[in-house]
């Protein structure tokens, strides 16, 4: 009986002590556990981002794509019915002439991580070759998903020549004009801002997607070819402004909402980044403010059209308001609130309307009004 009451005596020592050194040994299994959770949890969180951002210059690419499709539609409605394929064939080789001088010159000049000339030139010559393929976390993104975004963008800027220049330019010299503008042009304004050059670093310029960078680039080399070459035979014959209507209005209403649909990649997918929650939150945001500035732009279209020409609507007016405003939001579509990206929008859209008698007062003629939209 005494040796059973010993033998009782030392389990009860020994049980409180074999129970202390089990959790003791569980409390370390557990906290490796936990450490080794989270350090999966950063790794896997980081590649999460990286693919986030990638598919989100991938899929902002390919809307911004068919954007090309909406100018295209645009144009091809808006000029006379003999000039329709050629207008349709310009659009298309544009958009081929855009990618290969961009992949040659532009994309380099535009993102070349060094600038001379006080910041006014990039300083690296030759192809893009291609980046560093291999999935870094700490890259952020897929090099190739960053030149397809932003080789979609050069395209847009060379398509809103296109149409100011319609039924008065032969193809070859137009797409010759098209490899400078892609190659050189463009990459070089762009690397002011983008590309780390004096917009950046000296002025502290922002311009969140690209309406200074992108569209007045765009505006800008249009007006200038439009006064170079100079109006279509009869516009301005006998003293006076002679219309000249489109051939199919239907095929440009559809344009005009291809170009409304792409701008939601355009603007979306400059955000940039995709990988948070606060990406997503802002990356919403901007769908949001760009509709309703496009909102913006056909509606105060509409109400300056009917006034200036005693209640009479213009379709190309319209229209056109619908770009006005969405390039308006482009500068900034993330911090305006919904109110004031109508505002915003608005601006855009009557601007469009008082400028297209501007410019024909001075006998420039814009076929499709690409001038007052994107300038």
């Amino acid at each position: 009986m005494g040796q059973l009451i010993g033998r009782w005596i030392r389990g009860a020592t020994l049980a409180p002590l074999a129970l202390l050194t089990a959790g003791i040994a569980y409390a370390q299994e557990d906290d490796v556990a936990a450490r080794l959770a989270a350090l999966e949890e950063a790794v896997s969180g980081s590649a999460s981002a990286y693919v986030d951002n990638s598919y989100l210059f991938l899929i902002g690419g390919l809307i911004v794509m068919f954007m090309a499709a909406g100018f295209c539609m645009l144009e091809a409605g808006l000029v006379r019915s003999k000039n329709a394929a050629m207008q349709a064939t310009k659009n298309v080789t544009l958009f081929a002439v855009a990618g290969l001088m961009f992949w040659l010159v532009g994309y380099n000049m535009a993102y070349p991580g060094a600038t001379t000339l006080m910041g006014l030139l990039g300083t690296t010559p030759g192809p893009w070759s291609g980046g560093d393929l291999s999935v870094q976390a700490d890259a952020g993104y897929a090099p190739a998903s960053d030149w397809f975004f932003q080789m979609v963008f050069v395209a847009t800027a060379a398509s809103i020549v296109s149409g100011t220049v319609a039924e008065r330019i032969k193809i070859w010299p137009f797409l010759i004009f098209t490899a400078v503008l892609t190659a050189f042009i463009y990459p070089i304004v762009a690397s002011w801002e983008w590309g780390g050059g004096y917009l950046d670093t000296i002025w502290g310029f922002s311009d969140f997607a690209g309406s200074t960078l992108v569209h007045s680039t765009g505006g800008w080399a249009a007006l200038t070819g439009a006064i170079i070459i100079g109006a279509r035979k009869g516009k301005y014959s006998g003293g006076h402004v002679n219309p000249m209507p489109g051939s199919n209005i239907p095929l440009a209403a559809l344009g005009t909402f291809i170009l409304w649909f792409g701008w939601f990649g355009f603007n979306g997918a400059s955000q940039l980044a995709a990988g948070t929650a606060a990406d997503i939150n802002a990356v919403a945001q901007i769908f949001a403010n760009t509709n309703m500035a496009a909102v913006g732009g056909v509606l105060a279209a509409m109400v300056a059209t009917a006034v200036l020409y005693k209640g009479k609507l213009d379709a190309t007016m319209i229209f056109n308001g619908a770009i006005g405003g969405l390039v308006s939001i482009t500068a900034e579509p993330l911090a305006p609130s919904m109110g004031m990206s109508v505002l915003i929008g608005a601006v855009g859209g009557v601007l469009v309307v008082v400028s297209v008698p501007l410019l024909d007062k001075f006998k420039i003629d814009d076929v499709v009004g690409a001038i007052p939209a994107h300038l």
